[in-house]
């Protein structure tokens, strides 16, 4: 065993800028490249908004600027501003701030002093401008250090605080904001504070019917069973339907923060529902077919709320205030009494409820015995050792380590020679392989006794262990990695279909990624290019010069094992899976991988010819 010397020299105490700098994931989760909604640049956001929200919920500003700008963050509120003696201390000294008195801050979302003070630490450059009746101070920083510390001035400005901005970059490698995850990001916002105006580079966003406006926005109207039941009361509101889409959709929301994992008022929630049906029908029905489908969003208001992180992406609170009731009380009163009204004054949806809950019903009755001998078809495959080549996170069951489990990557492969490349490559503690044998079966249409009955769908399920819901998802990020040839496109078509009709709630929570690969190396005698695109190829041939060397990747398995570590490590590149709110599953999959209508045929000989007209101006180029 090593000699390490454990001495006093070994204690060490940090500045808590320093621990911000040194362990970030503890104050922002993971730090990512701005692929996935939860990574930190997007938490570094919504830190800063928060404080705005803050403002509003106490009844001051109505209006929210922000501007984003190659990575640049500026944002503006008309609240109250800080008071400018604390403007410093505010942005810069932890466990500083005005949520300590609750009078001030009854039911903010902000509570531990930490945020704005991560994002200082966290940031090339933080500016920060307090502006309260006819005063202004302002204060620059660098890294958490303060650089520029202004003098107040005189100011015909409007009360408020700007904060803008710049994420670090050698912390967050390669970041870029995607417009979509911040546009769904400051809807949550508008949803949760109706009349509050949002400005978001220039377009504004505003909601006048809360969680009702949230359901209309998410889902095609076409899709769904009965309207939309819109309840709402003090400290809580409501929004609920059933589609014909699987699994459960839900989006939860405390003091106006989306908890994008849920906590104990989702479960409040769904228990309440599954109890309020039972007795509005006097029928023991299944949980799992009367929550089967649903999509809901569920908004409550806590007093000194608990979270289970710094990110606040999942409630711990148990009860709604010091001395107030539970959460599973509060939520189930409020249910239980509100929403069996709803049912009894509107018959049709309740008779179209009832008839839902029966077709899930029927459904489940119909694969019970399919699935029993798919699990143990499963199990007889040996499934560690055949398909599935795991990571160590799971192999060592080390559920604790939270920065790992945000890391956990599980890549989808086509063939032996793909899959022995990153196998190889590979970081095996977080990163696992999944291998394909040849194309998977087109399932548009098809019902879920298909998974169960397919080997290869019943054994990837397992794999990622999604068969009963997401709460099991042994892997954060599920990544398809096929040859960029037009098989491989294909079945990533395929697998992407399989994703969709089977279990849409994974994609829509940002869990399902494309993995790009090189097309090209251009390279000579000092250094290597990788080229993802023509045009990449052409700017790396114009930067090295006379006759470099050319080689086209034809296929993942032509990629050595070391070379393709520089793919899937640091410098990863995925493209996520997104699917816009309203978009109609169900009307994608028919478009794209149905039958061959004349629609599809003009969108594929149109999109050709932007191809073919692009190959050509390349050429000329070269």
């Amino acid at each position: 065993m090593a000699n390490h010397d454990y001495s006093e020299e070994s204690i060490k105490s940090l500045e808590p800028r320093e621990h911000i700098r040194l362990r970030p994931g503890m104050y922002i989760g993971k730090l990512g490249d701005g692929t996935s909604p939860d990574d930190g640049i997007y938490i570094l956001l919504k830190e800063v908004i928060d404080n705005s929200i803050d403002e509003y919920m106490m009844g001051y500003g109505k209006k929210i600027e922000i501007k984003i700008d190659e990575g640049k963050v500026a944002v503006r509120d008309y609240g109250r501003g800080i008071p400018l003696g604390k403007v410093i201390d505010c942005v810069s000294k932890i466990n500083t701030g005005a949520k300590y008195d609750s009078q001030a801050f009854q039911k903010s979302v902000g509570l531990n002093g930490v945020g704005t003070k991560a994002v200082n630490a966290l940031s090339n450059n933080f500016l920060v401008t307090s502006i309260r009746d006819g005063k202004k101070k302002e204060a620059l920083f660098e890294k958490g250090v303060i650089t520029e510390d202004k003098k107040i001035q005189n100011t015909t400005e409007k009360n408020g605080t700007a904060i803008s901005f710049l994420p670090d970059s050698s912390i967050f490698k390669n970041y870029r904001y995607v417009s979509d995850f911040v546009e769904e990001q400051i809807w949550n916002y508008a949803f949760l504070n109706a009349g509050l105006t949002i400005s978001y580079n220039g377009k504004n966003y505003l909601s006048k019917n809360g969680l009702l406006d949230l359901l209309n926005r998410k889902v095609n109207q076409e899709t769904l069973v009965y309207p939309i039941i819109h309840l709402q009361g003090t400290d809580i509101e409501i929004a609920l339907s059933h589609n014909n889409q699987y699994g459960e959709e839900y989006y939860t929301f405390v003091n106006g923060q989306y908890t994008s994992q849920g906590g104990t008022h989702l479960a409040a929630f769904r228990e309440a529902f599954v109890k309020t049906v039972r007795e509005h029908f006097n029928k023991n029905y299944d949980a799992a077919d009367i929550r089967a489908s649903i999509i809901a969003a569920v908004s409550i208001r806590v007093q000194e709320p608990v979270f289970e992180s710094q990110t606040k992406t999942k409630l711990g609170s148990t009860n709604i205030a010091p001395d107030g009731p539970t959460v599973r009380s509060f939520i189930n009163e409020f249910v239980k009494k509100h929403l069996d009204d709803y049912l009894h004054k509107n018959q049709d949806t309740a008779k179209a409820l009832q008839k839902r809950i029966l077709q899930s019903e029927r459904e489940r009755k119909e694969i019970a015995g399919i699935k029993k001998i798919a699990n143990e078809r499963a199990k007889k495959a040996n499934l560690h050792n055949k398909k599935l080549r795991d990571c160590r996170f799971h192999l060592d069951d080390k559920k604790g380590d939270q920065e790992k489990k945000d890391n956990t990557t599980i890549f989808i492969t086509e063939g032996d020679s793909a899959s022995g490349s990153i196998t190889k490559s590979r970081d095996v503690e977080t990163q696992a392989v999944f291998s394909l044998r040849g194309k998977p079966l087109n399932c548009h249409s098809l019902t879920k006794k298909i998974v169960y009955q397919n080997e290869e769908f019943n054994l990837l399920q397992h794999a990622l262990n999604i068969e009963d819901g997401l709460d099991g998802l042994r892997y954060n990020r599920i990544v398809i990695a096929t040859d960029a040839d037009v098989d491989g496109m294909h079945i990533r078509l395929l697998l992407m279909t399989f994703f969709l009709q089977f279990f849409p709630d994974l994609v829509r929570k940002g869990h399902l990624y494309i993995l790009e690969t090189p097309l090209f190396r251009v390279r000579n005698k000092s250094k290597t290019i990788y080229c993802y695109t023509d045009e990449e190829r052409i700017n790396a041939i114009n930067e090295l010069g006379k006759n470099p060397e050319i080689t086209r990747f034809k296929g993942l398995g032509e990629i050595s094992p070391d070379e393709f570590g520089n793919f899937i490590g640091e410098d990863i590149r995925l493209s996520p899976v997104m699917l816009k709110p309203d978009t109609s599953i169900k009307e994608l999959l028919s478009y794209y991988m149905g039958k061959n209508t004349p629609d599809r045929q003009l969108f594929i000989i149109d999109n050709l010819r932007v191809e073919k007209d692009l190959a050509e101006e390349l050429q000329i180029a070269s």
